[in-house]
């Protein structure tokens, strides 16, 4: 595989590029991770499969991909500014627990649910509050390049003076003069010199929960701060790729990148990729539109915009339907398409063990050269789909295509024979490395399999919690739904449950 034969939106530049890794065959990469104060939802499911397709894919071609993704714990306030509570801390009062409790209580949901939407885990994920005395260093080096200010025991990223040595604004297109008029109404209020800047490192209340001794005494880091250390730590002051959500493109990636030019004088990352929203029935997701689904609730289908439960695979398929850059927009009629897709798909593959396909071949040409060349026409432009910035919905398309072929064989419609020996072997190698091993789906027909059992699991758990919480309406729903699935359960005497296939 060369390398220019991959090319990559990059944000930055706003076009496609060839991938050239820094020190082949080598691959950072850093995406950012959850803010683990609630459980995750589409939003966080998005990006998730989004990147660990790229991680697979290039693990496929050969790299070697050191995949880091970092969980905030301290730091990101509500309403994403300067000002105001941290999110972990809020949760932690509201439920009586500690800040780190509720950390680790949502870090192993997120941890679940990946494992159900079958996510390589990476290869390293840091926690901000594991790293605080690296974001410390990095305040001191922005202040030693005068381009920070210390205003009671808080420091804040002097924007201003940042974009006379550098532009700021460069990723996500915005100009730092508009930026400046369109805050003008918050000028003069608060400690900041200017409504643009944002904060390194904030000083702590007395009631504050969480909080570190530091030159400027005591306190907690920006959110932005965090991924600018742990990035330059594990990956060095200059890596592959930096990936997220397209709503993490401004402030927070515009942010690293000021941070990454003060310390450093450089930019961060070579390629930036962000992923894009996703809307609910073809409404913009948020709490003001009480349609954010978790993905548990997603798997449940216990949000009141779904109709039934939806398997983890189903989900991964219908995201990887569409192009990361794309709008994707959920819906009941969607999943339900994806889920027969899923099903058709993987149904095609399963007859590549069929009779008709695993007959002792005894001939090498094509029956039907025309044929032959439309399968292998089909194959090869799949690898030339993913190459063109990561297009899975493209390659999916042709995987569909050669269902047809692929199922008039197993029926005895078409004889084996009309394939070359050679495109029958690449069939059914390539099925299984690009459905498989590069989009990561796997069966969902079996009773016994393991992502059945996972889902099982944690669907029981939720009907747990939402009993010991007298919310009979969600447990009763999720009881009744699996009954007409064929599943039922049944409450053990001793607190557990158990369930089985059929009645």
């Amino acid at each position: 595989m060369k390398a220019h034969q991959l090319k990559l939106y990059n944000t930055l530049s706003r076009q496609k590029e060839d991938f050239a890794p820094i020190n082949p065959p080598f691959v950072g990469m850093y995406v950012c991770g959850p803010t683990v104060y609630g459980d995750a939802h589409l939003g966080h499911g998005r990006p998730a499969i989004t990147f660990d397709t790229v991680n697979r894919y290039l693990s496929h071609l050969g790299y070697r991909v050191r995949y880091v993704r970092n969980i905030t714990d301290v730091g990101h306030l509500t309403g994403d500014a300067d000002e105001g509570e941290d999110k972990i801390a809020k949760k932690a009062k509201l439920e009586q627990l500690e800040p780190m409790e509720v950390a680790q209580q949502y870090t192993d949901t997120y941890h679940r649910d990946m494992a159900l939407l079958n996510t390589w885990k990476p290869s390293i994920e840091p926690r901000a509050t594991g790293h605080i005395p690296e974001q410390i260093a990095l305040v001191e080096a922005i202040l030693n390049e005068s381009l920070a200010y210390v205003v009671n025991g808080s420091v804040y990223f002097d924007v201003l003076a940042y974009n006379q040595r550098y532009t700021y604004g460069k990723l996500s297109g915005r100009v730092l003069d508009e930026l400046m008029t369109g805050s003008r109404d918050l000028d003069g209020q608060g400690e900041k010199r200017n409504a643009v800047d944002f904060a390194l490192w904030k000083n702590a209340s007395s009631e504050h929960l969480m909080k570190w001794p530091s030159p400027w005494g005591l306190g907690f880091p920006g959110w932005h701060l965090e991924c600018t250390a742990m990035s330059s730590k594990y990956l060095g002051t200059q890596f592959d790729i930096h990936g997220g959500g397209m709503d993490l493109l401004f402030p927070h990636h515009e942010c690293e990148i000021a941070q990454g030019n003060a310390c450093n004088h450089r930019d961060p990352a070579k390629y930036w990729m962000h992923n894009n929203m996703i809307t609910i029935n073809g409404r913009k997701m948020g709490k003001s539109y009480n349609n954010v689904i978790k993905l548990t609730e997603l798997f449940a289908g216990t949000h009141p915009e779904l109709t039934q439960a939806y398997h983890p695979m189903t989900v991964r398929f219908f995201i990887l339907q569409s192009h990361y850059r794309s709008t994707l927009d959920f819906s009941n009629e969607a999943l339900q398409a994806a889920e027969k897709g899923l099903k058709r798909l993987w149904d095609a593959y399963e007859g590549l063990s069929s009779p008709n396909w695993t007959a002792t071949l005894t001939h090498v040409e094509a029956g039907d050269a025309s044929l032959d060349a439309e399968v292998n026409r089909l194959l090869n432009e799949i690898p030339e789909f993913v190459n063109d910035d990561f297009n899975t919905a493209k390659a999916l398309a042709n995987l569909f295509e050669l269902v047809s072929t692929l199922n008039s064989v197993k029926d005895g419609l078409i004889s084996i024979t009309a394939l070359s020996s050679s495109t029958i072997a690449r069939l059914k190698t390539e099925w299984k490395t690009w459905l498989e091993d590069v989009f990561g789906l796997t069966g969902v027909t079996e009773a016994d399999n393991e992502k059945l059992q996972g889902v099982m699991e944690l669907l029981i758990e939720i009907r747990k919690e939402a009993k010991s919480r007298k919310d009979f309406i969600t447990s009763d729903k999720i009881r009744d739904q699996l009954i007409a699935m064929g599943i039922q359960l049944k409450d053990e005497k001793g607190g557990g449950t158990s369930w089985a296939i059929g009645s």
